[in-house]
Protein backbone atom coordinates (compact mmCIF):
# COMPACT_ATOMS: atom_id res chain seq x y z
CA UNK A 1 0.00 0.00 0.00
CA UNK A 2 1.52 3.33 -1.05
CA UNK A 3 1.83 6.00 1.62
CA UNK A 4 0.66 9.54 0.85
CA UNK A 5 3.29 12.19 1.39
CA UNK A 6 2.61 14.65 4.22
CA UNK A 7 4.45 17.96 4.58
CA UNK A 8 4.16 19.35 8.14
CA UNK A 9 3.27 23.03 8.51
CA UNK A 10 2.15 23.62 4.91
CA UNK A 11 -1.42 24.40 5.90
CA UNK A 12 -0.22 26.78 8.62
CA UNK A 13 2.16 28.54 6.23
CA UNK A 14 -0.59 29.09 3.66
CA UNK A 15 -2.85 30.55 6.32
CA UNK A 16 -0.15 32.94 7.52
CA UNK A 17 0.62 34.14 4.01
CA UNK A 18 -3.05 34.77 3.31
CA UNK A 19 -3.48 36.66 6.57
CA UNK A 20 -0.46 38.92 6.07
CA UNK A 21 -1.20 39.89 2.50
CA UNK A 22 -4.40 41.83 3.22
CA UNK A 23 -2.71 44.72 5.09
CA UNK A 24 0.58 45.13 3.27
CA UNK A 25 1.68 47.11 0.26
CA UNK A 26 3.42 45.91 -2.87
CA UNK A 27 6.80 46.44 -1.23
CA UNK A 28 5.86 44.43 1.84
CA UNK A 29 5.51 47.42 4.15
CA UNK A 30 2.43 48.21 6.18
CA UNK A 31 -0.02 50.70 4.74
CA UNK A 32 -2.95 52.73 5.99
CA UNK A 33 -5.46 50.59 4.06
CA UNK A 34 -8.40 49.26 6.01
CA UNK A 35 -7.36 45.65 6.47
CA UNK A 36 -9.89 43.01 5.54
CA UNK A 37 -12.23 45.45 3.81
CA UNK A 38 -13.02 44.84 0.12
CA UNK A 39 -11.64 47.65 -2.06
CA UNK A 40 -15.05 48.32 -3.55
CA UNK A 41 -16.55 48.91 -0.09
CA UNK A 42 -13.75 50.99 1.47
CA UNK A 43 -13.75 54.79 1.31
CA UNK A 44 -10.99 56.23 -0.88
CA UNK A 45 -7.59 56.94 0.73
CA UNK A 46 -6.19 60.44 1.04
CA UNK A 47 -3.98 62.05 -1.56
CA UNK A 48 -0.86 62.08 0.62
CA UNK A 49 0.90 59.01 2.01
CA UNK A 50 4.02 60.73 3.37
CA UNK A 51 5.05 64.13 4.74
CA UNK A 52 7.93 66.44 3.83
CA UNK A 53 10.70 67.16 6.32
CA UNK A 54 9.47 70.35 8.06
CA UNK A 55 12.85 71.83 9.03
CA UNK A 56 13.82 71.78 5.35
CA UNK A 57 10.43 72.93 4.09
CA UNK A 58 11.13 76.60 4.87
CA UNK A 59 13.77 78.07 2.58
CA UNK A 60 16.61 80.21 3.87
CA UNK A 61 15.32 83.40 2.27
CA UNK A 62 12.06 83.14 4.22
CA UNK A 63 13.92 82.35 7.44
CA UNK A 64 16.14 85.42 7.01
CA UNK A 65 13.03 87.58 6.75
CA UNK A 66 11.19 86.01 9.67
CA UNK A 67 14.23 85.58 11.94
CA UNK A 68 16.21 88.82 11.42
CA UNK A 69 18.35 88.46 14.53
CA UNK A 70 20.06 85.32 13.21
CA UNK A 71 21.87 87.35 10.55
CA UNK A 72 24.03 88.95 13.26
CA UNK A 73 25.17 85.65 14.77
CA UNK A 74 28.54 83.96 14.13
CA UNK A 75 28.47 81.51 11.24
CA UNK A 76 28.09 78.36 13.33
CA UNK A 77 25.31 79.78 15.50
CA UNK A 78 23.54 81.28 12.49
CA UNK A 79 23.57 77.93 10.70
CA UNK A 80 22.11 76.27 13.79
CA UNK A 81 19.42 78.94 14.13
CA UNK A 82 18.29 78.49 10.52
CA UNK A 83 18.35 74.68 10.84
CA UNK A 84 15.57 74.70 13.42
CA UNK A 85 14.76 72.00 15.96
CA UNK A 86 12.61 69.06 14.88
CA UNK A 87 9.72 68.04 17.12
CA UNK A 88 9.97 64.60 18.70
CA UNK A 89 7.78 62.19 16.77
CA UNK A 90 7.38 58.44 16.57
CA UNK A 91 5.81 58.32 13.13
CA UNK A 92 7.20 60.78 10.58
CA UNK A 93 4.55 59.72 8.05
CA UNK A 94 1.75 60.86 10.34
CA UNK A 95 2.94 64.06 12.05
CA UNK A 96 6.09 66.18 12.01
CA UNK A 97 7.03 69.67 13.17
CA UNK A 98 9.91 72.09 13.47
CA UNK A 99 10.62 75.12 15.69
CA UNK A 100 12.86 78.13 15.27
CA UNK A 101 13.78 80.80 17.85
CA UNK A 102 15.32 84.16 17.05
CA UNK A 103 16.67 86.59 19.64
CA UNK A 104 17.29 90.09 18.30
CA UNK A 105 17.98 93.38 20.14
CA UNK A 106 14.39 94.51 19.59
CA UNK A 107 12.68 91.29 20.60
CA UNK A 108 12.26 87.52 20.42
CA UNK A 109 10.58 85.79 17.48
CA UNK A 110 9.42 82.20 17.31
CA UNK A 111 8.34 80.20 14.27
CA UNK A 112 6.63 76.83 14.28
CA UNK A 113 5.59 74.64 11.34
CA UNK A 114 3.49 71.48 11.78
CA UNK A 115 2.36 68.89 9.22
CA UNK A 116 -0.33 66.39 10.20
CA UNK A 117 -1.42 63.61 7.84
CA UNK A 118 -4.87 62.39 8.81
CA UNK A 119 -5.81 58.75 8.26
CA UNK A 120 -9.24 57.24 8.75
CA UNK A 121 -9.41 53.66 9.93
CA UNK A 122 -13.17 53.57 9.51
CA UNK A 123 -13.87 51.79 6.20
CA UNK A 124 -16.91 53.98 5.63
CA UNK A 125 -15.05 57.29 6.15
CA UNK A 126 -12.44 58.61 3.72
CA UNK A 127 -9.17 60.15 4.86
CA UNK A 128 -10.30 63.50 3.40
CA UNK A 129 -13.56 63.44 5.36
CA UNK A 130 -11.71 62.57 8.53
CA UNK A 131 -9.27 65.46 7.86
CA UNK A 132 -12.24 67.83 7.35
CA UNK A 133 -13.49 66.86 10.78
CA UNK A 134 -10.09 67.40 12.43
CA UNK A 135 -9.66 70.76 10.70
CA UNK A 136 -13.19 71.81 11.65
CA UNK A 137 -12.45 71.22 15.33
CA UNK A 138 -9.33 73.39 15.09
CA UNK A 139 -11.28 76.17 13.43
CA UNK A 140 -14.04 75.98 16.03
CA UNK A 141 -11.49 76.06 18.86
CA UNK A 142 -10.04 79.29 17.44
CA UNK A 143 -13.41 81.02 18.07
CA UNK A 144 -13.13 83.29 15.06
CA UNK A 145 -15.38 86.36 15.14
CA UNK A 146 -18.34 86.33 12.80
CA UNK A 147 -17.82 88.59 9.73
CA UNK A 148 -20.16 91.59 9.70
CA UNK A 149 -21.57 90.60 6.31
CA UNK A 150 -22.38 87.13 7.62
CA UNK A 151 -20.18 85.44 5.00
CA UNK A 152 -16.60 84.27 4.77
CA UNK A 153 -13.91 86.93 4.98
CA UNK A 154 -11.87 86.27 1.85
CA UNK A 155 -9.71 89.35 2.21
CA UNK A 156 -6.00 89.65 2.76
CA UNK A 157 -4.32 92.23 5.02
CA UNK A 158 -5.29 95.68 3.81
CA UNK A 159 -8.44 94.43 2.09
CA UNK A 160 -6.96 92.74 -1.02
CA UNK A 161 -9.25 90.03 -2.32
CA UNK A 162 -8.04 86.47 -2.09
CA UNK A 163 -8.14 84.06 -5.01
CA UNK A 164 -11.41 82.24 -5.42
CA UNK A 165 -11.70 78.50 -5.02
CA UNK A 166 -8.91 76.06 -4.11
CA UNK A 167 -5.22 76.33 -4.80
CA UNK A 168 -2.46 78.53 -3.48
CA UNK A 169 -3.31 82.09 -2.56
CA UNK A 170 -0.69 84.82 -2.26
CA UNK A 171 -1.12 87.51 0.36
CA UNK A 172 -2.22 90.72 -1.32
CA UNK A 173 -0.46 94.05 -1.12
CA UNK A 174 -2.26 96.30 1.35
CA UNK A 175 -3.69 99.53 0.03
CA UNK A 176 -3.13 101.38 3.26
CA UNK A 177 -1.24 100.47 6.40
CA UNK A 178 -3.48 100.46 9.48
CA UNK A 179 -2.58 102.77 12.33
CA UNK A 180 -0.33 101.37 15.04
CA UNK A 181 -1.88 99.00 17.55
CA UNK A 182 -2.59 100.28 21.02
CA UNK A 183 -0.30 99.01 23.75
CA UNK A 184 -2.36 100.42 26.62
CA UNK A 185 -3.48 97.85 29.15
CA UNK A 186 -2.80 94.11 29.32
CA UNK A 187 -5.40 91.94 27.66
CA UNK A 188 -4.86 88.21 27.72
CA UNK A 189 -6.18 86.31 24.70
CA UNK A 190 -7.34 89.53 23.02
CA UNK A 191 -8.90 88.86 19.65
CA UNK A 192 -11.17 91.04 17.55
CA UNK A 193 -10.75 94.69 18.48
CA UNK A 194 -12.97 97.69 17.95
CA UNK A 195 -12.24 99.79 14.85
CA UNK A 196 -8.86 101.52 15.13
CA UNK A 197 -9.27 105.13 16.26
CA UNK A 198 -8.14 107.95 13.95
CA UNK A 199 -4.40 108.57 13.94
CA UNK A 200 -4.94 112.04 15.42
CA UNK A 201 -6.58 110.69 18.57
CA UNK A 202 -4.82 108.72 21.27
CA UNK A 203 -6.31 105.33 22.15
CA UNK A 204 -8.31 105.35 25.37
CA UNK A 205 -6.80 103.83 28.48
CA UNK A 206 -7.32 100.10 28.61
CA UNK A 207 -8.13 99.88 24.88
CA UNK A 208 -7.75 96.36 23.42
CA UNK A 209 -4.41 95.64 21.77
CA UNK A 210 -5.79 93.03 19.37
CA UNK A 211 -5.78 93.10 15.59
CA UNK A 212 -7.25 96.31 14.10
CA UNK A 213 -10.26 96.51 11.81
CA UNK A 214 -9.71 94.45 8.64
CA UNK A 215 -7.05 92.26 10.27
CA UNK A 216 -9.10 90.36 12.81
CA UNK A 217 -8.98 86.54 12.96
CA UNK A 218 -10.88 85.24 9.94
CA UNK A 219 -11.51 82.56 7.33
CA UNK A 220 -9.07 82.70 4.40
CA UNK A 221 -9.83 81.73 0.82
CA UNK A 222 -7.43 80.64 -1.91
CA UNK A 223 -5.27 78.57 0.44
CA UNK A 224 -5.65 74.81 0.24
CA UNK A 225 -9.14 73.36 0.60
CA UNK A 226 -9.93 75.39 3.71
CA UNK A 227 -7.96 77.86 5.82
CA UNK A 228 -8.21 80.37 8.66
CA UNK A 229 -6.01 82.95 10.38
CA UNK A 230 -5.87 83.66 14.10
CA UNK A 231 -4.23 86.68 15.75
CA UNK A 232 -3.85 86.66 19.53
CA UNK A 233 -2.21 89.19 21.84
CA UNK A 234 -1.15 87.91 25.26
CA UNK A 235 0.54 89.42 28.29
CA UNK A 236 4.00 88.05 28.99
CA UNK A 237 5.74 89.05 32.19
CA UNK A 238 4.83 92.31 33.92
CA UNK A 239 4.20 94.55 30.92
CA UNK A 240 5.46 92.94 27.69
CA UNK A 241 2.90 91.93 25.08
CA UNK A 242 3.42 89.02 22.70
CA UNK A 243 1.51 88.65 19.46
CA UNK A 244 1.01 85.22 17.90
CA UNK A 245 -0.35 84.83 14.38
CA UNK A 246 -1.43 81.36 13.29
CA UNK A 247 -2.48 80.17 9.84
CA UNK A 248 -4.00 76.70 9.54
CA UNK A 249 -5.00 75.15 6.23
CA UNK A 250 -6.10 71.75 4.96
CA UNK A 251 -5.13 70.19 1.66
CA UNK A 252 -6.77 66.80 1.11
CA UNK A 253 -5.82 64.69 4.15
CA UNK A 254 -2.97 66.92 5.40
CA UNK A 255 -3.39 69.80 7.85
CA UNK A 256 -0.64 72.44 7.94
CA UNK A 257 -0.12 74.86 10.83
CA UNK A 258 2.17 77.90 10.69
CA UNK A 259 2.62 79.84 13.93
CA UNK A 260 4.67 83.05 14.13
CA UNK A 261 5.12 84.98 17.37
CA UNK A 262 6.93 88.17 18.30
CA UNK A 263 7.64 89.56 21.76
CA UNK A 264 9.39 92.94 22.19
CA UNK A 265 12.38 93.22 24.50
CA UNK A 266 11.51 96.60 26.00
CA UNK A 267 8.74 96.56 28.58
CA UNK A 268 7.32 99.86 27.27
CA UNK A 269 7.36 98.79 23.62
CA UNK A 270 4.20 98.85 21.51
CA UNK A 271 2.45 95.60 20.75
CA UNK A 272 3.91 93.83 17.69
CA UNK A 273 2.28 94.94 14.42
CA UNK A 274 -0.55 92.69 13.25
CA UNK A 275 -0.18 93.48 9.57
CA UNK A 276 3.52 92.63 9.38
CA UNK A 277 3.18 89.35 11.21
CA UNK A 278 0.08 88.33 9.27
CA UNK A 279 1.67 89.06 5.90
CA UNK A 280 4.78 87.02 6.71
CA UNK A 281 2.79 84.13 8.14
CA UNK A 282 0.43 83.99 5.15
CA UNK A 283 3.34 84.21 2.71
CA UNK A 284 5.00 81.19 4.33
CA UNK A 285 1.72 79.27 4.38
CA UNK A 286 1.30 79.93 0.65
CA UNK A 287 4.80 78.55 -0.04
CA UNK A 288 4.04 75.43 1.97
CA UNK A 289 0.81 74.95 0.02
CA UNK A 290 2.92 74.97 -3.15
CA UNK A 291 5.08 72.29 -1.56
CA UNK A 292 2.01 70.07 -1.35
CA UNK A 293 1.19 70.72 -4.99
CA UNK A 294 -1.68 73.14 -4.45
Amino acid sequence: MQRKAYVPGVALLVALVAGCSSGSGTDGTATDSKAGVPKAAAAPPGRYRTLPEPCRAVNKGVLKDMLPGAAELPDEQRTKAYAGAAELTYDTDRRVGCRWKDEAPDGVRRLYVDFERVVSYDPAVSDDDRAKNVYGKKESAAKLPTPKDGGKDATRPGGGAGAAGGGTGKPGTPSAKPSANSSAGLHVQTRAASPTPPASSAPPAGAPGGAPEGLQPRILSGLGDAAYLDDVLTASGSAVQRRTVTVVFRTSNVIVTVEYAEQPTATNASAPDSQELQEKTQALAAKLAELFGE
